[in-house]
């Protein structure tokens, strides 16, 4: 990959794209939008025949003046109305044109816009883990939302204004030429040095509109982090930290704003002082020329309406630009999202194992955070199939990066993790996803339904094999207790269930997923104590048969696993029965003696 093309990354890991120039960026974002092109040459015609309209009424107003009202034998009616029909032929001409530009534009944009979304937000689920947490979701949501939207409203209107301009500017001073070359160089002696300050301002106004974009990412994720929190904020009564926190990135939003505004606003008001400027002075010099019969009445009439279809646009040209300057803002940060690598990325051709009792081995893993220390170490383990592993150890350990590793949440820096022989790089999601199923600490519910929530993973499953899935795992019980059975309404992140509730629904997803391994990261966590006892006989019907890992926080994971891992600051220390462990006086005793004494202290 060349450094021209090669993704830039910012401090948060998200690459940015910010060193791109403007121009590369609509050229990119033209490239991941095709559709924005498609049927481009039908458009830009209809935009040129909308110029033409418009062009064709100077035209009309010298004639009707020259041959017409001022003709020599007196004023020529017929010619006034003959010309005055051909005007209004144009109108219709030009608005037909412009509606089907708009039409054709807002159809391609929303397609082309679409397709980036789509692009940015799967990228989004392809990046890893690691690289995700690294920038706000509020942050990561505004670039596939109001990022795009600002890029749609430059397309559908700017680019629709753009194209028109810039065919009205070029027909427009053909004319001009035509009519009076002397007053059509006046006209540009105007307006080249304008050119010159817009095009060295440009990056100016790219640069506010940046912070503008980057600081809606600040606000959005400030709130989105207030809602999502808003129980923890109010138990520990820091409304009016949050309440400052907020008003802060709203301010900080606001001064970006108006600062973008502010240098936009000069670059448009230059554009009106130049304009006006322009056509007192082509008034001035073409009196001249009309007193000296160098320009007719009418020539001079129909000059000055060129001169304002020429300014017209250019003065529109201005706020467009800095629109584009907004848009291209938004365009860097999508870009900088799908230009961002797939640390964790689908294989190509990746292999599909074929389903069965998983062997799972760990060959020198190593695995550091960027930026931090070294979590694990030289990791070598080898788990058989059908067998129930706990994996133990204090917090920081490296437990949790095992389990991660193991479900391909993340690669290990050195080494490999393999299942059947097969290194995990190799597999395809969907075989992977098949057959290894990771139940975090915390299940993650969907807004909908707990029939939807349960079948999440299998969503041909019927009614009847999630009410038999809970009955398996001993959870008819609880669900009798649901007014609604089945059909209960979780609500956004599951807030309608207890925590412990929500974690016996991904207890069941996974079980109607069938997985041939399964990852347990203590899922019997938020789990009170009766529901645990029901729940952990279940777990054994649900783990027969198969592998299964448990990241183990309680003494009772493992007590019931057939082999416990004992992990220490990132590496393997220990590993045998519960019995036998507990008996060797190392740090697995250590371990055992303080889930015995926290069992005690309640």
């Amino acid at each position: 990959m060349s450094m021209r093309n090669a993704p830039l990354v910012d401090h948060g890991g998200i690459a940015s794209g910010g060193e791109m120039t403007t121009w590369q960026t609509l050229r990119r974002g033209l490239v991941l939008s095709p559709e924005l092109r498609k049927g481009i040459g039908v458009t830009v015609l209809f935009a040129v025949l909308s110029t033409l309209g418009r062009i064709l009424v100077p035209f009309v107003v010298q004639r009707t003046t020259d041959d017409g009202i001022l003709a020599p034998g007196g004023a020529d009616v017929d010619v006034v109305i003959r010309w005055v029909t051909v005007a209004l032929a144009g109108v219709v001409v030009t608005a037909l044109s412009a509606y089907f530009v708009n039409v054709r534009l807002f159809r391609a944009s929303e397609s082309g816009l679409a397709t980036l979304r789509v692009k940015a937000f799967r990228h989004i689920h392809d990046l890893a883990m690691l690289t995700q947490s690294t920038e706000r979701r509020g942050s990561l949501v505004s670039r596939v939302t109001s990022d795009v939207d600002t890029i749609s409203m430059f397309v559908q209107f700017g680019g629709l204004m753009l194209m028109i301009n810039l065919a009205q500017i070029t027909l427009a001073t053909v004319l001009m030429f035509i009519y009076s070359p002397v007053l059509a160089l006046v006209v540009w002696a105007c307006f080249v040095p304008l050119f010159i300050i817009i095009q060295k301002f440009q990056g100016i106004v790219g640069r506010a509109y940046t912070r503008v974009r980057e600081r809606v990412g600040d606000m959005l994720g400030a709130i989105s982090e207030a809602v999502v929190g808003a129980q923890a904020i109010r138990a520990y009564a820091v409304e009016d930290r949050t309440a400052e926190r907020i008003d802060r990135t709203v301010e900080e939003h606001r001064r970006a704003a108006i600062g973008a505004q502010a240098r936009s606003v000069l670059a448009f008001t230059s554009g009106q002082f130049v304009s006006g400027l322009t056509t007192a002075v082509v008034l001035v010099v073409g009196t001249v020329l009309a007193v000296n019969g160098r320009l007719t009445l009418g020539e001079l009439l129909a000059f000055l309406f060129l001169v304002n279809l020429f300014t017209q646009p250019v003065q529109q040209a201005t706020e467009i630009l800095n629109e584009m300057q907004n848009a291209v803002a938004g365009w860097r940060r999508v870009i900088g999202i799908i230009d961002t690598p797939a640390d964790v990325a689908d294989p190509e051709d990746g292999i599909v194992l074929p389903r069965g009792p998983i062997r799972v081995a760990f060959e020198h893993v190593g695995f550091a955070y960027p930026g931090g220390e070294q979590v694990l170490h030289n990791v070598d383990l080898a788990i058989e199939p059908r067998s129930r592993v706990a994996i133990v150890g204090e917090t920081g350990s490296g437990k949790s990066t095992l389990a991660k590793l193991l479900t391909r949440l993340m690669d290990p820096t050195t080494g490999r993790v393999l299942i059947d022989g097969t290194d995990l790089r190799r597999v395809s999601f969907a075989s992977l996803r098949q057959r290894v199923v990771l139940v975090p600490q915390e299940g993650f519910l969907f807004d909908g339904t707990l029939l939807d929530n349960v079948r999440f993973g299998r969503p041909e499953s019927t009614e009847q094999d999630v009410r038999l899935t809970l009955t398996e795992l001993g959870l008819d019980g609880w669900l009798a207790t649901l007014a609604q059975g089945l059909h209960t309404e979780v609500g956004q992140r599951g807030e309608s269930l207890s925590a412990g509730e929500r974690q016996l629904v991904a207890l069941a997803r996974a079980y109607l997923a069938d997985p041939d391994l399964l990852v347990l990261d203590e899922a019997t966590s938020a789990v009170d104590p009766s529901t645990e006892v029901r729940l952990q006989r279940a777990l054994d019907s649900l783990t027969r048969g198969r592998t299964s890992i448990a990241i183990a926080h309680r003494l009772s994971t493992a007590e019931a696993a057939d082999e416990v891992i004992v992990v220490d600051a990132g590496r393997v220390v220990e590993r045998g029965h519960h019995s036998e462990l507990v008996r060797r006086g190392g740090v697995y005793t250590g371990l055992h003696a303080s889930w015995v004494a926290q069992q005690q202290a309640l």
